[in-house]
């Protein structure tokens, strides 16, 4: 095994965003305990939660929002959840009254929220209106910055279950929309102090092949603590806490986001930024002729110049931006081409929806999406090409049904154990018997791989590497036009689309995602040389035959197995992988293509995994495609009320996913070496 570095890490405080921004969607669980307490419920962490992932945890601003609609709006004994138009309050009424174990009286609030509400006099609401009840608004009929809100009200014992259809749909209203609304009733939105900084130092080896340490930024800037002395235990690394001044934390985290928000544009008018959307949509639907990688740049060259447009490079011919639609988060994209399948069923076939099928172990959410909405679903969780016959049966069975499979559901590769479906087959038999195929391409990402042209809908999270600053969220839908039920499917979805994309969201999403080729390109390559190495570690790599990896007597692996696209169903990812253009050959991918940034990775027992996971440098949370290196003990964070479940389709409980980075390769090599040697450690060989 190679040595490690010098290296120092800084980690966030448990409960704290990640990064340290108002808007971040990632939160800080920087051990497995602090995991599965929280899952738990445990005090301790649920007291420190300052946020969390948007549509696990309400954002504050949020929340203070919603008390406000409470007092003026709601009955003793009643809360609120709030939505960005009516379309999606009135789903969200009818998500309660369908699954709610007693009947549920459910009440829905128009609310125009403009600078002068906050001078308005309460409204009551009759408390038996099954009504929408709009709120007399003062605002000028002219005005344009005023925010239409919408408010859910039911009965307090409900609330879980409201939750519920916040999480699955990711339709609720964004912190930014939030913030706007308090802006304007003049309530100042509540801020977070500064965390404090946990140290870690990893060992030091004089000589070590990793050279000289670097010390990582945050916010752009380098972290106010000092390197500090390695402390050990048996040889393994041990946090040294230390903390930060906090006026000098203050300082710079204040001066940071006063700058993101001013340079991208806060305080422009909420009308004037149907530019950056338009230019997102031509990013997506890869027709832009020229981008940008400076977010200094103005946008309306990429957003409102026609000359700034040619022929899409995704693979497939005619896509156009106006086939991409944009979605306030990843999960309302899914949510909504689920609906889109569901509610074009007749025209496309003569016949009522029938059941989905959902291809492989997928992200929580997109299952309980098939299962909860519609008719409900065909689960084939391993996803792999002997299941292909099964895939068969199942449609060649319901075809003659008065009920036919309305759609194929799965990710290009899947989240966490990183396989790819076969599309070329999936094709052939949705052809046959006359289903959609709607895959997910977020952890694949279209710069990596082609799956549109296989697919009539492909949709993604653009909150994840297309933005990947952590900082807002986004989700994509594109339309292949050139499948079959294209006009059919783009009709019905213009008939009943609604743009509910904050504004303000869509300038940081398109400023963000400027320079995703490049980072695309970082990310694959410091990925593929983790992946090596700690599949060079592994108890698979030592008995494949083809290793030539010396068998050490008696001295177990720490880890199990690697799950990453250049090993797992690789023919597959292969048959997808873009490959780049020369300077004459036209548009397309400008660096070699690569396996994505995401591996999933198993261990010989629970304290090698535990070990490993509280001793990687790296910062720990939910989400994926960051800009820096983020794990989260996946299936604990996923699945920890369905363990056995989720093992029986191979999802182990001990799994660590890894989402890699941008940052310097040898550190991270080093962050993973030491975590290597502290499961040793643990594992007691």
């Amino acid at each position: 095994m190679p040595t490690a570095t010098a290296t120092t890490v800084v980690a966030t405080q448990l409960g704290h965003s990640v990064p340290h921004l108002p808007h971040a969607i990632s939160v800080s669980l920087p051990t497995w305990k602090d995991t599965v307490d929280y899952e738990e419920g445990a005090p301790r962490v649920v007291d420190s939660m300052k946020t969390g992932y948007p549509r696990f945890f309400i954002h504050r601003s949020i929340q203070l929002l919603a008390r406000i609609a409470e007092r003026k709006f709601a009955l003793p004994g009643e809360r609120c959840l709030l939505f960005p138009s009516a379309t999606v309050a009135s789903e969200c009424r009818s998500f309660l009254r369908r699954h709610s174990p007693t009947p549920v009286t459910v009440r829905l609030v128009q609310y125009m929220i403009c600078p002068q509400s906050s001078t308005e006099k309460p409204t009551l609401i009759p408390p038996t209106s099954s009504k929408t009840i709009v709120v007399p608004s003062p605002c000028q009929a002219s005005s344009s910055d005023s925010v239409e809100l919408h408010i859910v009200l039911f009965p307090a014992d409900s609330f879980p279950l409201a939750k519920s259809f916040w999480q699955h749909t990711g339709d609720g209203i964004s912190s930014r929309m939030a913030e706007k609304c308090l802006e304007f009733l003049g309530v100042q939105p509540e801020m977070d102090g500064s965390p404090t900084i946990t140290v870690r130092a990893l060992a030091t080896t004089a000589g070590g092949r990793y050279g000289k340490a670097k010390q990582p930024l945050k916010n752009g800037k380098k972290p106010i603590v000092p390197i500090t002395t390695p402390t050990t235990t048996n040889g393994a690394p041990t946090p040294v806490k230390t903390y930060a001044s906090e006026a000098e934390g203050d300082s710079l985290t204040n001066d940071h986001t006063a700058y993101l928000e001013e340079r991208y544009g806060r305080s422009l008018p909420l009308s004037s930024y149907s530019v950056a959307k338009r230019a997102l949509r031509r990013r997506i639907a890869g027709v832009l002729l020229r981008d940008s990688n400076s977010p200094s740049d103005p946008v309306e060259p990429l957003g409102a110049d026609e000359a700034a447009v040619g022929e899409s490079w995704r693979g497939v011919k005619n896509v156009s931006e106006d086939d991409v639609y944009l979605y306030p988060t990843g999960m309302s994209a899914i949510w909504h081409s689920h609906q889109l399948a569901i509610g074009s069923a007749e025209k496309r076939g003569g016949k009522a929806a029938g059941k989905s099928i959902c291809f492989g172990f997928p992200y929580t959410d997109t299952l309980k999406i098939l299962q909860k909405w519609g008719p409900g679903c065909h689960f084939i969780g391993t996803g792999l090409d002997k299941d292909l016959p099964e895939v068969r049966r199942i449609a060649q069975e319901a075809y003659s049904s008065p009920n036919p499979i309305i759609a194929l559901f799965c990710e290009f590769p899947s989240n966490p154990l990183l396989r790819s479906p076969n599309l070329a087959e999936l094709r052939k038999i949705a052809d046959e018997y006359n289903f959609l195929i709607i895959v997910d391409e977020t952890i694949g990402n279209f710069v990596n791989v082609d799956v549109l042209k296989f697919a009539d809908i492909v949709v993604s999270s653009i909150t994840k590497v297309f933005s990947g600053e952590t900082n807002v969220m986004g989700g994509s839908m594109v339309l292949n036009p050139q499948r079959r039920h294209y006009t059919t499917l783009r009709n019905h979805l213009n008939s009943v689309y609604e743009d509910t994309y904050w504004p303000e969201d869509a300038v940081y999403m398109e400023r963000n995602s400027r320079d995703f080729q490049h980072r695309i390109n970082v990310i694959n390559r410091n990925a593929e040389a983790i992946a090596d190495f700690l599949r060079s570690q592994s108890e698979v790599y030592l008995r494949s035959s083809s290793s030539g990896a010396p068998a050490v007597q008696g001295k177990r692996r720490v880890i199990k197995e690697v799950f990453y696209p250049k090993w797992v169903t690789k023919e597959n990812f292969d048959a997808c992988r873009n490959r780049p253009v020369a300077a004459d050959e036209g548009r397309g991918p400008i660096y070699p293509t690569g396996y994505g940034g995401l591996l999933s990775i198993t261990f010989a027992d629970p304290g090698a995994a535990q070990a490993f996971f509280d001793n990687l440098g790296c910062e720990k949370g939910p989400s994926l495609g960051t800009n820096f290196t983020l794990a989260c003990p996946y299936t604990i964070l996923a699945h920890y009320q369905e363990l056995d479940w989720a093992a029986e389709w191979g999802v182990d409980a001990n799994l660590v996913r890894v989402s890699v980075g941008m940052e310097d390769k040898e550190v991270l090599l080093g962050w993973f070496e030491a975590a290597i040697r502290a499961a040793e450690v643990a594992l007691g060989d």
